[in-house]
């Protein structure tokens, strides 16, 4: 209908969870919740879509399942369904382990990847260079071929990303130190527990991960046995900070592509994030209010029918010329009236007929543009 191009095959996983206890469904368990309801059993759910967001399938998972053990699965469910063809998976970093990149090479299949943050380390020397090449305003990327040739990683550089981590390490620095120098006065106030004072430290640097790595805490026993407290800061720890807030890299076997082509594929992941978020907000897949398996199947089933009646709807008014958010055509042809028209006869028989209104001029542009044409009355079907 549309001319769509599945070379690109984005993959990313969600969760939605319960309401109630769920007890006799085996997938309903509790998990990394993104829906900040780590209280609540949910299931996990795994969709691909093509780079313009159509979906191309989806599979249900426990929800006690890491995202990176579904990966395999899902592949080489979607190759039996559509076959393998020369598709490119693209993947974030929370779906990306070892093993993943080892079934994708022996499979000969080509991926876009994102990499743990750690990953930076070994490109410190080209995060220093200078000759970054431009994206468009606020993205820079660099080109970093593989010692052997089969891949290559791309340094992506994000002022936007920058800001807001930026921003982060500030805030979680300032939390820490009130914190540090609440307990420093604590100890030189009164006699404390070692022990006590070191679980203390680490539920505070626990609570502010992104920053904690700039403390350096002692919390040492005195020739009493009492609490001797110490902190600094780690300045290495900070200039690494600086030196790679807003920065990620890519790691592809896709060589024959430049870096801005890899990264625009690898940003396209946004067409999945937006997927779930139709589906959690527009569809509500979320709360699942069934209990038994076979119910919150159909409920997903439902949500995912939708969805690709969701997308089928945006393509339409994107190929009508109507921009590719379809709301806003929702809303104007949602005024157009419905009058149930009711006539009793003398017999005793009552006749009904639905009529449709007419729409306004407003409307009938629309119509026009989607090739719709209403007609004059609808049949009542009785149930």
């Amino acid at each position: 209908m549309f001319a769509l191009e599945y070379d690109l095959l984005l993959y990313d996983v969600t969760s939605t969870y319960f309401e109630g206890e769920a007890k006799i469904n085996p997938l309903a368990q509790r998990g990394y919740s993104r829906d900040h309801r780590p209280d609540c059993k949910q299931v996990n759910i795994a969709l691909v879509v093509s780079r313009s967001g159509m979906p191309v399938g989806y599979e249900v998972f426990a929800g006690n399942r890491h995202d990176a053990t579904t990966l395999e699965e899902m592949i080489e469910h979607i190759e039996k369904l559509h076959g393998r063809a020369q598709r490119i998976w693209v993947l974030d970093r929370g779906m990306v382990s070892e093993e993943n990149v080892e079934f994708l090479k022996q499979g000969q299949r080509r991926y876009i990847v994102g990499t743990p943050k750690s990953m930076l380390k070994r490109y410190e020397r080209e995060l220093l260079a200078e000759d970054w090449r431009p994206v468009h305003a606020g993205l820079e990327v660099r080109l970093c071929p593989a010692p052997d040739g089969a891949e290559v990683f791309i340094l992506c550089r994000s002022a936007q990303r920058q800001q807001k981590e930026q921003a982060m390490h500030a805030r979680f620095e300032k939390r820490i130190e009130e914190g540090l120098r609440k307990i420093e006065t604590a100890c030189a106030k009164r006699k404390q527990n070692p022990l006590l004072i070191a679980q203390r430290v680490g539920r505070l640097l626990g609570k502010n991960t992104r920053a904690a790595g700039l403390f350096q805490v002692q919390v040492e026993a005195d020739s009493n046995g009492l609490a001797r407290f110490r902190w600094s800061k780690s300045e290495p720890w900070r200039d690494w900070a600086r030196l790679t807030e807003g920065c990620y890299l890519l790691r592809s076997n896709v060589i024959d592509w430049t870096p801005e082509e890899l990264w625009r594929a690898y940003i396209q992941l946004t067409e999945a994030e937006d997927a779930f978020r139709i589906q959690k907000s527009d569809l509500q897949i979320r709360p699942v209010w069934h209990q038994k398996q076979e119910r919150v199947q159909a409920h997903i089933l439902v949500c995912f029918l939708a969805y690709v009646l969701w997308k089928t709807l945006e393509a339409q008014c994107r190929q009508a010329g109507l921009g590719d958010e379809p709301r806003p055509v929702f809303r104007e042809l949602s005024e157009i009236a419905l009058v149930d028209v009711v006539l009793p006869t003398r017999n005793g028989i009552t006749l009904r007929k639905r009529c449709i209104g007419q729409p306004n001029q407003h409307q009938l542009v629309l119509l026009q543009h989607l090739g719709l044409k209403l007609p004059s009355t609808l049949e009542i079907v009785s149930v």
